[in-house]
């Protein structure tokens, strides 16, 4: 007879917790509501004792001055006088002299309270901007660290991942968010350097093709004895393979220029538009385009390749989205406000307003003559919004009265 076979045991426990381990008395723990609590506690305890001393003093001050009645006899005929109480002297019989004193007690009691409570609303003043300044002071030092986390917070916004907050101090809920902030923000960190990895990656695995096949084309191309049918469906081939270059191209640069820039030089916004209006002018005059504009100085920092990228961009999709007779594209820089500021404007086709943010995303096209399949990838603009914000600017766009757009870049100097 077959032996049984035996089942699998279960696999060991694991003798390591990743988890952080729970503290014996987690009531105990220095939280920021304990901290405070004792703190303004704390602070109310020895208010409270300053007022209620001072308060004190001045009653026993103001019951001395009060009850101070100053009497003197004179004469054998027993004559009661008082400074305080000065018409004693009109006292003809006991019972006008009581009136009198039992008056006089009544005037200085009052005067005693008028003074003590007068004295009392100095004291609380003086004690109330003690403890507004103490309690400012106090609130600063609880809340510095999250002065520290903003400050990481905005470094982090400037592309800047390899910054950490490590923040030190009693085990509170605010150390635990920065440690949080600290775990994000190396996720974050090794997210982007495999995005800048696949991207490095991407651009050789993805041009090499490319490359080869334009090279393909082009050899037999060069054939003078290939057929007609043969050298068509090349010239077909090459404008596809030209295509994916294009979009390879736009890909990989809307991917880089997603981050702000770290190394910035001075860049004349004047001197990029006009490299861009001289590489478009020929495409300009075989479509009857007239390239106009004054380009003013404007300098600001940042990376010239994508600031001119930014404009060449700009420039050809004015001159390709054009009208066919009579068209032009108005080019112009200054500083504006303290900001370097480019136009690009431009006949056109109408353009609906609830259609221009659509421009900047993606793929995304209209559907209006600005949708021709053989004018582009369907990339440059949001190239252009990418390198803007990568450079702490932004782009905005606005329909012309009679069609065409308005492109307006905004950047900081």
């Amino acid at each position: 007879m077959a032996a049984t076979p035996a089942l699998p045991t279960a696999p060991p426990k694991p003798t390591w917790d990743p988890r952080k381990p729970e503290p014996p008395f987690p009531w105990l723990r220095p939280t920021i509501r304990i901290r405070l609590t004792l703190l303004y506690g704390g602070m109310f305890l020895i208010a409270g004792i300053l007022l209620l001393s001072i308060i004190y003093l001045l009653a026993a001050q103001a019951l001395h001055e009060g009850s101070g009645q100053s009497f003197q006899v004179t004469g054998a005929n027993i004559d009661i006088s008082s400074t305080t109480c000065p018409k004693l002297d009109q006292a003809t019989n006991d019972t006008e002299l009581n009136s009198i004193l039992k008056s006089c007690d009544a005037v200085q009691r009052q005067h005693a309270l008028d003074d003590l409570l007068s004295r009392s609303l100095l004291a609380l003043l003086g004690l109330a901007v003690i403890a507004f300044a103490f309690g400012y002071a106090m609130a600063g030092r609880v809340l510095s660290p999250l002065g520290r986390i903003t400050r990481t917070a905005r470094a982090v916004a400037g592309s800047d991942l390899s910054r950490r907050i490590e923040l030190d101090g009693p085990d509170d809920e605010l150390k635990e968010l920065a440690d949080t902030f600290d775990d994000m923000l190396e996720r974050l960190q090794r997210a982007f350097t495999a995005q800048q990895r696949f991207v490095g990656n991407a651009s050789h695995e993805l041009r090499t093709p490319l490359a080869i096949n334009r090279t393909l084309l082009e050899v037999h191309l060069s054939d003078p004895n290939a057929p007609m049918e043969l050298q068509q469906l090349g010239k077909t081939l090459l404008a596809t393979n030209e295509r994916s270059e294009q979009l390879v191209e736009g890909l990989l640069l809307l991917a880089r220029s997603d981050n702000q820039i770290v190394e910035r030089k001075p860049v004349d916004l004047a001197e990029v538009a006009q490299q861009a209006v001289d590489q478009v002018h020929a495409e300009a005059q075989a479509k009857g385009v007239v390239i106009r504009g004054e380009q003013k100085p404007a300098v600001v920092q940042g990376n010239g390749v994508l600031l001119e990228r930014i404009a060449l961009n700009l420039v050809q999709n004015a001159v390709r989205y054009n009208v066919s007779e009579g068209g032009w594209v108005e080019v112009t820089t200054e500083v504006q406000h303290g900001q370097a500021v480019l136009v690009v404007s431009n006949t056109g086709p109408v353009v609906p307003a609830y259609e221009v943010d659509n421009l900047f995303e993606p793929f995304r096209r209209l559907r209006t003559e600005r949708t021709g399949s053989d004018k582009g990838v369907g990339l440059g603009l949001s190239i252009v919004r990418s390198v803007a914000r990568a450079h702490g600017g932004h782009i905005s766009a606005q329909p012309r009265e009679g069609g065409g757009l308005v492109m307006r870049v905004t950047l900081p100097i």
